[in-house]
């Protein structure tokens, strides 16, 4: 599936490499590399054909890093933005996958799959197609607050259950429809079989349900056949490396900090403010601290800095900072 959510089974090479480990037997303690802590963001443009699993095992391995995640899984057959958080950066994470996102994807018309995209089996054709003025004059319908059903191949739980693992045993997924919010469409090329399209959404939002609601409405029909992440949160493909460049740091260390991004970088659109270092040492603790002064803000989410560095996000409450997320400030 073209989407941000299901990961493949192990691949070949892979269960080849530990195989061939098993029979090697048991790694010597002193011959492993001892991790470093790492602490920020690498926003990795993954390629094609690469599992958002193993580009985190990648970053991680060619980094020697302790931990490591990622905010927003994008499938095998997607390309682009997938931020991976490194150490102290991964008490980030919830806050990069709230913010908005941008795609460019394609929309092949003519065929619907029963996943949404071309991984899919046809379950209806049309031979007719659409104009891109038809198009463009159907977009606004989707832009906005609007009611969205998931696909039945999707990451949405029904009873505990993932929506893809019961239609791959064959059961009949029904899925409600919810609230999403897109922000932008746009065609940005246009074929007699084919579009493409940028968006820019809300969290939750399916671009596959997109592209499968707008073949419906159009009357010829669709599915997504390409898709590309070109933003998360306060991260666009300006920001991006790649899993080479970052091998390249064990021979030349010093290339790391430019490819590497502050813990801070994922809370940009969040409001700060400073405190003391006593504040500080209570935020640490988990204690909440008095605000004092015109100044101080008097509602809403901030996060705490002591001389530059991260101390805490928080709420304020009553008067008071009180934390959520505490850092380490040797970061």
């Amino acid at each position: 599936m073209i989407a941000d959510e299901a990961e493949p089974a192990e691949a070949p090479a892979e269960r080849a490499g530990g195989e061939e480990r098993a029979r090697r037997g048991p790694r010597p303690q002193h011959d492993r590399p001892k991790r470093r802590v790492v602490n920020g963001w690498v926003i990795l443009d993954k390629p094609v054909g690469m599992t958002s699993t193993y580009a985190v095992a990648a970053v991680k391995r060619a980094l020697n890093a302790k931990k490591a995640g990622h905010a927003g899984t994008l499938d095998p057959l997607a390309s682009g933005i997938l931020p991976i958080a490194l150490g102290e950066a991964t008490k980030t994470v919830p806050y990069v996958m709230d913010g908005r996102k941008s795609y460019v994807f394609t929309v092949d018309w003519g065929v619907e799959t029963d996943t949404d995209d071309s991984e899919g089996q046809p379950v209806e054709t049309r031979e007719t197609r659409p104009e891109q003025a038809e198009i463009e004059a159907l977009l606004p319908r989707f832009v906005g607050q609007i009611e969205q059903v998931p696909p039945r191949y999707s990451a949405v739980k029904i009873e505990g259950e993932r929506a893809y693992d019961l239609a791959r045993d064959g059961e009949i997924v029904e899925l409600k429809a919810r609230t999403v919010e897109v922000t932008r469409l746009a065609v940005v090329a246009h074929e007699r079989d084919r579009s493409v399209i940028e968006a820019d959404c809300g969290k939750g939002t399916y671009v596959r349900a997109l592209a499968r609601d707008l073949g419906r409405a159009l009357g010829c029909l669709g599915h997504v056949s390409a898709l590309r992440r070109t933003r998360v949160g306060p991260f666009a493909e300006a920001d991006t490396t790649n899993i080479p460049a970052l091998e390249g740091t064990a021979t030349a260390p010093e290339t790391l900090p430019g490819l590497i991004y502050p813990v801070m970088s994922a809370l940009n659109e969040m409001p700060s403010m400073p405190v003391s270092r006593d504040g500080a040492g209570r935020l640490m603790r988990g204690q909440s601290i008095v605000l004092r002064g015109r100044d101080a803000p008097m509602e809403g989410r901030l996060y705490a800095t002591l001389n530059g560095a991260l101390v805490a996000i928080g709420d304020i409450d009553r008067g008071e900072f009180v934390p959520h997320r505490v850092f380490n400030l040797g970061e």
